[in-house]
Order: C-alpha cells, then sequence, then structure tokens
C-alpha cells in the first residue's frame, strides 16, 4: 500500500513538473485582473533595448497604441492595463503601464516617461 502512495505522488509531482515547464500563458485568454497581474509582472522583467516584436510576443497586443515622427525618429508607446481605476468595462490610459519605443527598441516605460514624450 505504501509503494503505491509512493508511486502515485511521484507521478503527480512528474506531472506536475512537465505542465509547469511547457505552459505558455497567453494573455489573449486570461480574464482582465489576471492579464493585469501578467503584465505587470512582465514589465517589470523587460530591459531597455528589447525589441518591440519581442514584447508585443511577451504581453500581446497592447491595449492602447499612439505612435509619432519626431526629428530624432519614429516613437511608438503601447500601453498594457496594469492596475484597476474604474469599473466601466473601459480601459483607459490611467489604467496602463505606457511602454516607450524609439525606432523599434524599448527606450523607457512609464508614466514619467510618457510625460516627457508629450513634451516632444
Amino acid at each position: 500500500m505504501l509503494k503505491i502512495v509512493i508511486i502515485g505522488f511521484a507521478v503527480y509531482f512528474a506531472a506536475t513538473a512537465i505542465v509547469l515547464q511547457l505552459y505558455q500563458a497567453d494573455p489573449e485568454n486570461m480574464s482582465w485582473q489576471e492579464r493585469e497581474t501578467f503584465n505587470l509582472k512582465q514589465i517589470g522583467r523587460l530591459n531597455l533595448g528589447t525589441p518591440r516584436d519581442d514584447v508585443i510576443r511577451l504581453l500581446g497586443s497592447p491595449d492602447i497604441s499612439e505612435a509619432k515622427v519626431t526629428d530624432s525618429g519614429e516613437i511608438l508607446i503601447l500601453f498594457y492595463r496594469t492596475h484597476h481605476v474604474k469599473s466601466d468595462g473601459i480601459t483607459t490610459r490611467d489604467e496602463c503601464t505606457p511602454l516607450l519605443f524609439k525606432d523599434s527598441k524599448l527606450i523607457a516605460w512609464g508614466a514619467d516617461a510618457y510625460s516627457e514624450y508629450q513634451s516632444f
């Protein structure tokens, strides 16, 4: 009987380890609460210089985006929802963390970076 219990636990832990290793989170299929937590965690792991396509692959489609061309290059801002403000079913900029890209490379993120962008 003890042998069966030990084998059962071993199979359970092996299956759990395999699932955890192979599981890929898909932001498109998450609830808004799960996505906020996921986005916040993943944004905290980003590095300056990360290519835009890598960020989109990691975080999925942005909730809001905007762009403009300046004398120093193309600036793209992708907004990802990271915190809840109002339960109205609409995602707004104040509920998002902005990620700024210059020539397709991540150059900054956060409210202060977005404020600087607006002054260009």
